[in-house]
């Protein structure tokens, strides 16, 4: 006599079990590692992206650490489309690494949506530095910002979960 139950329609709670769970990419600063060009985080405290965070859905990425600088890093801004470090040095190819790896994580993820962190010169979205290093911003995207934008992807600051819940869709 066989062990095993006879086999059965699938139900709907069976398929639901299997269906990969939706993924966020987000600013690593803000998912709480202390990546920022200081050694600090950002973690965002928001209920709801903290639930996400525990319920393993967020994919966290520090676009500047994945192009090979170290942390902490002397700050940078962007200045006439290359990003600049406070001594002069131009670290754009470090930045433009580390938003093509972002991007792939992204990809390979399958990502609903980015929550970068504004202001900053690899994942602000609304807001950069003005490259004065003044601590005036302009509107204007960072590298990695820019470019998940110009690959469909669609990228909120931190302020604008609002937008990310109704983009999550939970039911």
């Amino acid at each position: 006599m066989s062990k095993h139950k006879p086999n059965r329609a699938a139900q709907p709670n069976d398929i639901k079990a299997v269906q990969p769970k939706k993924k966020i990419l987000v600013s690593a600063c803000l998912y709480g590692y202390c990546c920022r060009y200081d050694g600090r985080s950002n973690l965002l405290r928001d209920k709801t992206f903290l639930d996400w965070k525990n319920r393993g859905l967020l994919v966290p990425v520090c676009p500047e650490v994945l192009g090979g600088l170290k942390t902490p890093r002397l700050p940078s801004e962007i200045s006439e489309g290359r990003v600049i470090s406070r001594e002069g040095e131009d670290v754009s190819p470090q930045f433009n690494k580390g938003a093509d790896e972002a991007l792939k994580l992204a990809k390979e993820n399958k990502v609903l949506f980015a929550i970068m962190k504004d202001g900053s010169p690899s994942c602000g979205c609304k807001h950069i530095y003005d490259g004065t290093f003044s601590g005036t911003k302009i509107n204007g995207s960072g590298v990695c910002a820019k470019l998940l934008l110009e690959n469909g992807i669609v990228v909120l600051a931190e302020d604008d979960m609002f937008t990310a819940k109704i983009l999550f869709n939970e039911k």
